[in-house]
């Protein structure tokens, strides 16, 4: 293996993660919190699932999207945790180069679904509240399938390069990532060649997506907030805002970590290496943690149905 380290290759055929640098002594007690979030986020996802499919009165735009939302989640989680804890466990740090490139496809084209996901559901709060007579016939199920195969192919188009440009590099110097993951930035400055085209592009999709995204989510909740203070009472008010209240606290529980990870990678050269990983990797597994949590909690439907079917069993 040390070969692997130290001469000239231009394709390797594998690369080694090292887990989090500087704490490699704790690996097995950091794996603690990190096997029981993901223990966490597969059961809400599950449950959220599981509960929508079972009830027909919850077979609705609103619902549809949060089912997406849960897969994506489910999905995103899957795609590092697994390896993660084999690191900490077994110390398994090598990984395919192609599989490399596929963990890396999938961590970054379920991102970009998952703020697509959200500016859906705004959307759909949006017609709910604004244009409450309209919600049935404007969001159909054939509208709510073209948009959800909008935000994958959109996902897919944007991500599909980044693994074609990382494969085209050649690396020379090491295989070795300081990461959990195969996250792009890290594998990437493994080559030695120019990769401002990598750099660039990376840098134009995120602006991209987080641009266009926050930006049509905000349009959609200023004119929520409008509706909702045009209301006449202070009860309406509150039980018109309650409705939108959980996709709130997901869109903060989603942007705030990227956005602390994107700002701690960019100008966080004084940082420790130890905390740009464990940055990177709560921004992916905080929100599949907190989404069902916030769901199951806030909105009364799946909060009944959820009583409900503890209620049942138990009796």
């Amino acid at each position: 293996m040390s070969d692997s380290n130290t001469t000239n290759f231009t394709n390797p055929s594998t690369f080694i993660l090292l887990g989090i640098p500087g704490l490699e002594a704790a690996h097995v007690w950091i794996s603690i919190p990190f096997c029981a979030m993901y223990a966490i986020a597969i059961l809400g996802n599950f449950t959220i699932l599981f509960i929508v499919k079972r009830e027909l009165s919850l077979h609705g735009p609103m619902y549809y999207f949060l089912c997406m939302l849960a897969v994506i989640d489910l999905v995103q989680s899957t795609s590092i945790l697994p390896k993660m804890l084999s690191i900490f466990w077994f110390n398994s740090k090598e990984i395919n180069f192609s599989a490399c490139l596929t963990q890396m496809y999938f961590v970054l084209s379920f991102s970009v679904m998952h703020s697509g996901i959200l500016v859906a559901m705004a959307f759909d709060r949006y017609v709910a509240i604004c244009n409450p007579l309209r919600h049935s016939t404007t969001l159909t199920n054939t509208v709510v399938a073209k948009i959800s195969l909008a935000v994958v192919l959109r996902s897919i188009m944007l991500i599909l390069p980044y693994p074609f440009l990382a494969r085209r590099w050649p690396y020379c110097r090491t295989n070795i990532i300081p990461h959990t993951y195969c996250e792009h930035i890290a594998v990437v400055k493994l080559a030695c060649a120019d990769i401002r085209i990598s750099s660039y592009y990376s840098l134009s999709v995120a602006f991209l997506v987080i641009g266009t995204d926050v930006f049509f989510i905000a349009v959609s909740y200023t004119h929520i907030l409008r509706a909702i203070f045009s209301l006449p009472t202070k009860d309406a008010r509150l039980k018109t805002f309650g409705t939108c209240g959980s996709h709130l606290c997901v869109i903060l529980s989603s942007y705030i970590p990227a956005l602390f990870s994107a700002l701690a990678q960019r100008f966080g050269h004084n940082v420790a290496l130890h905390f740009h990983v464990l940055m990177a990797n709560m921004h992916l597994l905080v929100p599949p943690i907190l989404n069902p949590i916030i769901y199951g909690v806030r909105t009364q439907q799946i909060r009944d149905k959820l009583l409900q079917l503890f209620t049942h069993k138990g009796t």
